[in-house]
């Protein structure tokens, strides 16, 4: 099993033999014998590609959960006589992918050096939480779902611009949500969506003191449309519209100047990153390891944050 889900994870049997030190005959006569014993193809080979069979699509998911469950029950076995090790198979959309977690990989690779990642990158990563070890999605503060999830982080998100399109569309800034209506907008297809709002032909906002009650509005004219935060926001930097966006991401373009925020008595939503668990499966140690870690890394991120606002770093005086 271990050696046939080698072959389809490294692309061939010779990229198979080197990850698992074996001689490329071996790689190929055991899967043979998988296949002979399962009475049935697994993978279709030309000279060209390798391509698994349906039944071997099957099998694949299953052969995972079985060798996952190997590995827990190794390392509970073992716990108290060498480090962890393994895999963590995570899957997060690509905004949490490239801010949140990619810039943790440093050190938690420098701490547990035997606990490997292996991140899958899907928009719509909530609807796989069975699929893998740990899930990261983001759910709005009203969220109520029936899933195992230990929350990370909290945050909202905001209405921004650049200063550089304000200028160039010449009106004053918006005092009320309605004011956004003359504005051009750069609009999230992935949060319509999961908003079930069709293509978002509303935008709802938020008082931030609650004293009044949040107004919905028509979409402004939408000059952009995508599903990736990052292309929004750069869009945005570069002067094209108004975009919502959560804080978390800009707030060191608004630190620079980049972007303004706009109408800062409201906002779009309050959310939540979870990291969400398999239901049905005793949490492994190396996963509890990895979110231990990852609760830790936010409380240092946040309480960093929160001393930079209170009192941020004064210029040097250069001309004593």
């Amino acid at each position: 099993m271990r050696v046939f889900q080698a072959v389809v994870d490294e692309g061939g049997f010779a990229a198979a033999a080197r990850w698992l030190e074996l001689s490329p005959p071996v790689v190929t006569r055991l899967v043979a014998d998988l296949e002979q014993h399962l009475g049935t193809r697994l993978l279709q080979r030309t000279t060209r590609k390798l391509a698994l069979t349906e039944a071997g699509d099957a099998y694949l998911a299953r052969v995972r959960s079985i060798l996952h469950e190997i590995e827990d029950a190794e390392a509970a076995a073992a716990a108290s006589t060498r480090d962890l090790r393994g895999t963590i198979r995570v899957v997060a959309s690509p905004v949490l992918a490239t801010n949140f977690l990619a810039p943790l990989l440093g050190e938690w690779h420098a701490l547990h050096p035997r606990l490997m990642l292996d991140i899958d990158i899907d928009a719509y990563a909530s609807s796989r939480v069975d699929e893998f070890d740990v899930t990261f999605m983001v759910a709005a503060e009203n969220f109520d779902a029936n899933i195992v999830a230990r929350p990370l982080m909290q945050g909202e998100s905001i209405v921004v611009a650049a200063p550089s399109y304000l200028a160039r569309k010449g009106l004053p800034m918006p005092e009320q949500p309605q004011d956004l209506l003359e504005h051009d907008y750069l609009r999230d297809s992935g949060m319509a969506a999961r908003a079930h709002l069709g293509l978002g032909r509303k935008l709802r906002l938020l008082p931030v003191d609650g004293r009044q009650a949040p107004q919905e509005l028509d979409v402004p004219t939408v000059v952009l449309q995508s599903i990736s935060t990052e292309v929004l926001l750069r869009a945005a930097v570069d002067g094209m519209g108004v975009a919502v966006a959560p804080r978390l991401l800009v707030h060191e373009r608004l630190a620079r100047g980049e972007l303004v925020q706009l109408l800062p008595g409201w906002i779009y939503a309050r959310y939540t990153v979870y990291a969400a668990l398999p239901s049905g499966r005793m949490l492994p140690a190396r996963t509890k390891v990895f979110l231990d870690f990852l609760s830790e890394q936010v409380r240092k991120s946040m309480a960093l944050r929160k001393q930079l606002e209170c009192c941020p770093p004064q210029p040097v005086d250069d001309s004593a």
